[in-house]
């Protein structure tokens, strides 16, 4: 498994979880109560689509398998 700082560190239902929160928080800026704290949602998107949160790194988290198979 990659140790760099861009490594991928979240399991595969989490990504799936993110980029899905990430894109029901995005439709807050363009449907329903139409609030600008809908761009939040570009956080989770992008990490869910990458594979890898920053933060995670940061603190030497992951919740990919031990076996290395995300």
């Amino acid at each position: 498994m990659d140790t760099g700082f861009f490594a991928r560190n979240e399991h595969q239902m989490e990504r799936v979880a993110r980029v899905v929160l990430g894109l029901g928080l995005l439709s807050l800026v363009f449907v329903g109560p139409r609030t600008v704290w809908g761009w939040i949602g570009l956080v989770p998107l992008v990490t869910g689509i990458v594979g890898t949160c920053p933060i995670y790194s940061v603190f030497g988290l992951s919740t990919c398998p031990r076996d290395g198979s995300c």
